[in-house]
């Protein structure tokens, strides 16, 4: 073989040691994450069964009194947020804390894989599947009738939002608690939410004093601002996007101070 050959053969199959580009590997680690998310059959039932079927329910059958209008036009906004928190919080907080148990974020850190660039990757799988859940609640929204109102992008500033805030708390609870205390701890305040939340309920059917607390919560937030834009058409609710921007703020800072890896 001459010299060109063997320089040319040399440089083909001589390996290349080293970590890939940073973005390739959130790209990577973000579609591995949404396919073991989609793939769930648990975190399914969350994130698609339960808020399609609490839609299509209390649609069509007059359960809860929603007052005046179509009942899809309350219920629409409400599921939006449930949607959100299924998601961002209850299905985020139980897959890491049990990845956290079998020693996958400990092996995971130790990769070439920054800890903040996993959690990007994290959060583009919760964004990826929340879009999904979002086109597919609004196409069953509509056919039950659902007439949407408002703008785009408060819409999309209260999703944004609700999603950082859930998100900060979910990895709290993983970060820092058991992996089976999480699982009881999210399915719990995710059943707790749903009812005290304003999601199916309207908030205005709890005493004064009760709904001067239940405002402040972040599912509470997310609906009633969704709800106030959604069915009201109010140009920006800016209350309900400053509790959101709070809790985001407060459970993404604890997040990252308390998070453990083992």
């Amino acid at each position: 073989m001459t010299a060109t050959g063997a320089g040319v053969a040399s440089g083909t199959f001589t390996p290349r040691p080293g970590a890939a580009p940073l973005s390739r590997m959130i790209r990577a680690q973000a579609a591995l994450e949404t396919r073991m998310l989609l793939r769930n059959g648990e975190q399914l039932l969350l994130t698609v069964v339960i808020p399609t079927l609490l839609l299509v329910l209390f649609s069509a059958v007059d359960i809860v009194d929603t007052g005046s209008g179509k009942p899809v036009d309350f219920l629409a906004p409400g599921v939006l947020a449930l949607a959100v928190m299924s998601t961002a919080f209850t299905g985020q907080a139980i897959a890491t804390g049990f990845e956290r148990r079998y020693g996958v974020l400990k092996r995971l850190a130790v990769s070439p894989l920054p800890r903040w660039a996993l959690m990007t990757a994290k959060t583009c799988a919760v964004l990826v599947t929340e879009v999904l859940q979002t086109v597919l609640l609004t196409v069953i929204a509509l056919a039950l009738g659902w007439s949407p109102q408002g703008s785009p992008v408060p819409v999309l500033l209260l999703l944004v939002l609700g999603t950082a805030a859930f998100s900060g708390l979910g990895l709290l609870m993983a970060g820092t608690l058991k992996a089976e205390a999480t699982l009881a701890a999210a399915n719990l305040v995710f059943l707790l939410l749903l009812v005290g939340g304003g999601v199916i309920v309207p908030l205005a059917k709890f005493p004064a004093a009760v709904q001067s607390v239940l405002q402040f919560l972040p599912v509470s937030a997310l609906s009633d601002g969704l709800r106030d834009v959604l069915q009201h058409g109010t140009e920006m609710p800016w209350t309900d996007l400053g509790i959101l921007a709070v809790w985001a703020v407060l459970g993404l800072g604890a997040a990252a101070k308390f998070f453990r890896w083992e």
